[in-house]
């Protein structure tokens, strides 16, 4: 089990040092994208749930490894929210797979 599954909300920083962006890149990004709204708790704080980690990655995805424009992502999502999530889950499964892979290599070299 990894460690963003272990608790049911994360801080904006936690979040932001996940995906390797600022806090105000996701402040941004819950203006633009409506289906982004974390938790308000006391005194305003953001808590993300793992949906909302989800849908930063899928923004994040878009946006930063396929080089689209925000505008161009917030149409897609809208257009076909299917579409975005299953692509994002195949290509998170995809690096899972991979970096066990990559884990069963490194072993079998220990052996050599």
């Amino acid at each position: 089990m990894e460690k963003k599954d272990l608790k049911l909300y994360y801080s904006i920083g936690e979040v932001a040092a996940q995906f390797g962006l600022s806090e105000s890149t996701l402040r941004s990004w819950e203006r633009q994208f409506p289906r982004l709204k974390p938790k308000r708790g006391g005194r305003g704080v953001r808590q993300y749930r793992k949906e909302d980690i989800d849908t930063i990655g899928i923004i994040y995805h878009q946006v930063k490894e396929k080089g689209l424009r925000l505008a161009n992502v917030r149409k897609k999502m809208k257009v076909n929210p299917e579409c975005t999530d299953c692509q994002y889950e195949v290509i998170e499964r995809l690096r899972a797979v991979r970096d066990e892979l990559l884990a069963m290599q490194k072993s079998l070299e220990s052996f050599r």
